[in-house]
Order: structure tokens, then C-alpha cells, then sequence
């Protein structure tokens, strides 16, 4: 059974725009655990436009179950990362100009080994979030990755029936080939309620990263229901 990890970044992005207190990134966490999260995703920008510091410190002190900070591979972050010590790190690429992240990671970048090896020392999960590229994923198990996340982006903004087919089929071989290598399976990136499904009948990831659409819902349906929805549909209950 897959698991959720809800990314709760867009809460930050609200709270952001006053510069105030709400709404507050803790109280979403701790509702998104309560209805069925596995684990809360957060994204440290070297910019912080969203979450700041202080978000990840007492999301690391009271989430219950796992905590998943996405980063850039950076000096800055990476030793942010090794003093807090999430559950798990994903390695993600990141520009200032971009409203979201645009692709999966290039694992052919300058002291991408030495920031995995730097993390991995320090007990952090490594996670890599990367195209569903087969030489990439055969890359991340060189470098040591424990988990790659396929960046489901390019798939989530086809319209053409066919194009989809073929990114699907795409995704379907790099997760076979990750599951090969004995890392653990992950996806994300525009997934909503809608274009998930047939990512869900693959049958092969074992953990969705979803943040945009569950926020989007909750706006209208609150954080409770939009979190347990797209867990029931993660476990086949629709």
C-alpha cells in the first residue's frame, strides 16, 4: 500500500503574503497527520519564500510521523539539514526565477556525491528528485541515493492522449528500474485527484508527495477532507 506525504508549503505561501502567523504551518501539519498523512513535506528555498527556518525547526519537534525536507544541493541547506536532521532529505533543483520547480535534478552537478555522502552520515534518508531518465536513475544508485522521486511534472501538463501513453509507459520503466536497484519509490509534481489515477494503477510507487491540489481543495473543503480524499484514493477507496 502507498503511502502520503503531504507538502504543506502552499499553507506558508498564504501565511507569507500578510508576513503574519496564519495561517500556521504546525496546525496543517498536525490536521493532514490526523486524516491519514504518513509524512509532511516541506521546501527550504535558499530564498525563503515560503517556509523559513523556523517552520522546519518545530515541524521537526512535533510531527508524528516522518519529516521530508526538500532542498537544493547547497552548502548552506545541506548543513541546515545535518544540524536539524529530518527523517529524509530529497535533493531537488532550484532556480530563484521559477514559481515551482521545473524538473527533476541533474545528478551530474558539482558536489552532488559529497552532499549525499554529508547527509548520509549524519543518519538523513537521501532521496533524489529526478526525471523518469534511466541513466539518471541508474546515477542516483551509483551516487548512494536511498530513494528517487520521479518528477511527475511533465506528465501532469500533457493534454495529448497519446503523449500521455507514452510518458506513462516512460514513468513505468523508470520505476521498475529504481525498484531493481533496491532504492525506495517515490513520485510527485502537479499530481491532483484527477490525473493521479492512472499513475495509481501502475501499482508500483510507494510513496505520492502532493502538495498544490490538496491545498487547492482544502480552500473550499478544508485541510481534513482534501488530505483524506487523496489518501483514500491512494489506498483504492474512491
Amino acid at each position: 500500500m502507498a503511502t502520503l506525504g503531504v507538502n504543506i508549503d502552499h499553507v506558508a505561501t498564504l501565511r507569507q503574503a500578510r508576513l503574519g502567523k496564519e495561517p500556521d504551518t504546525l496546525f496543517a501539519a498536525a490536521i493532514a497527520e490526523q486524516n491519514g498523512a504518513d509524512q509532511i513535506t516541506i521546501h527550504l528555498r535558499e530564498d525563503r519564500r515560503h517556509m523559513q527556518l523556523w517552520d522546519l525547526k518545530m515541524l521537526k519537534k512535533t510531527v508524528q510521523t516522518k519529516l521530508n525536507l526538500e532542498m537544493a544541493a547547497v552548502d548552506e541547506i545541506v548543513n541546515i539539514a545535518c544540524s536539524i536532521k529530518p527523517d529524509t532529505v530529497t535533493l531537488v533543483p532550484e532556480k530563484r526565477e521559477e514559481l515551482t520547480t521545473e524538473g527533476g535534478l541533474n545528478l551530474k552537478i558539482e558536489n552532488i556525491e559529497k552532499y549525499i555522502k554529508q547527509l548520509k552520515d549524519n543518519n538523513i534518508e537521501v532521496s533524489v528528485f529526478i526525471e523518469p531518465n534511466l541513466e539518471m536513475i541508474k546515477l542516483a544508485k551509483e551516487l548512494g541515493a536511498d530513494a528517487v522521486e520521479i518528477h511527475t511534472g511533465k506528465y501532469a501538463n500533457l493534454t495529448d492522449k497519446k503523449e500521455i501513453e507514452n510518458e506513462i509507459l516512460r514513468i513505468k520503466k523508470a520505476a521498475k528500474l529504481i525498484k531493481t536497484g533496491g532504492m525506495r519509490l517515490a513520485a510527485g509534481h502537479g499530481l491532483n485527484y484527477h490525473n493521479i489515477l492512472p499513475i495509481l494503477e501502475l501499482n508500483l510507487i510507494e510513496e505520492y508527495n502532493i502538495g498544490h491540489s490538496i491545498i487547492s481543495r482544502a480552500v473550499f473543503f478544508g485541510m481534513a477532507e482534501a488530505v483524506s480524499k487523496m489518501k483514500s484514493m491512494i489506498n483504492g477507496i474512491f
